[in-house]
């Protein structure tokens, strides 16, 4: 099962502006600046799909894409199946006001809570910085929210910048962790596997 093709659908400030929730959902979300659109792009093969900002936790809005697999079986009756990517603002930006930053949470812990066609949640983690507070109570906080129909997927980037020690350290105590570089295309295929065997299966 690979990824085909994939384009923007539209931005959302909540989830009573978003789509229809008609097609299973992988959220991603993670601290600013981890990586999260390059993995959006390389994920997909589209360059310009996911747009990075230079400045953390500029993008506010809930971002949809859709997302066409193509299914590995050349004579199968349905060739191509449809998913839904959502590129969720990243945590932990600083330059933002109290009230503006109040109302971003409301929205996203709304839409992660409460959105019924979400079925994967990709934590995105800097390998660099695995055990963050941050990143520790987001953990814990979708397992706190998670239905049984959903799953967590923790995604280590940027581990090209780790030592080889430290990455296998890493592995170690992260044995379920999908461990990506975008610089050298490590872990993607895994990424991508791991979510098209959830939503549709083998």
């Amino acid at each position: 099962m690979k990824i085909v093709d994939a384009y923007f659908m539209q931005s959302a400030q909540s989830i009573t502006d978003s789509p229809s929730p008609d097609v299973a959902e992988v959220a991603f979300l993670g601290r600013s600046n981890v990586g999260k659109s390059s993995l959006l792009n390389t994920l997909t093969n589209r360059k310009g799909l996911a747009k990075s900002s230079s400045t953390p936790g500029k993008t506010q809005l809930i971002n949809y894409f859709n997302i066409k697999f193509k299914t590995n079986e050349e004579e199968s009756e349905v060739p191509y199946l449809f998913a839904r990517f959502v590129d969720l603002p990243g945590f932990g930006y600083a330059k933002v006001s109290k009230s503006l930053k109040k109302e971003w949470n409301k929205n996203l812990t709304q839409y992660l809570e409460q959105r019924p066609s979400l079925q994967i949640f990709v934590h995105l983690i800097d390998s660099r910085h695995p055990h963050l507070p941050i990143d520790d109570n987001v953990d814990e906080f979708l397992n706190l929210i998670k239905r049984g129909d959903q799953i967590i997927i923790n995604a280590f980037t940027k581990i090209d910048k780790l030592k080889q020690n430290d990455l296998s350290k890493l592995k170690r105590d992260n044995p379920t962790g999908i461990f990506i570089s975008n610089l050298k295309k490590k872990g993607v295929e895994q990424l991508e596997k791991a979510i098209s065997e959830y939503l549709f299966g083998n």
